[in-house]
């Protein structure tokens, strides 16, 4: 074996990354509501006919609601 190829292996584990169970929640999370949109609208966000600005505003929305629920919280002190 070649000692580029033996520093390689070496340097790289085959074992599996550590996972982080947060993560693991927030895909499962995400997974769902995916799953969620795909039956109340009919398509992946990967084939929506929507356009730029309409994405804009979908956002905008979304961000806006955020920040009445921070709101929110912050009066339930």
């Amino acid at each position: 074996m070649s000692d580029s190829v033996s520093k390689w292996f070496m340097t790289h584990s085959w074992e599996e990354p550590k996972k982080d169970p947060i993560v693991d929640i927030v895909v499962a999370k995400m997974k769902a509501r995916s799953r969620e949109g795909i039956n109340k609208y009919g398509t992946t966000l990967y084939d929506s006919p929507d356009g730029f600005y309409e994405f804009l505003n979908h956002l905008q929305e979304e961000l806006m609601d955020a920040a009445l629920y921070i709101e929110k919280l912050k009066q339930q002190k």
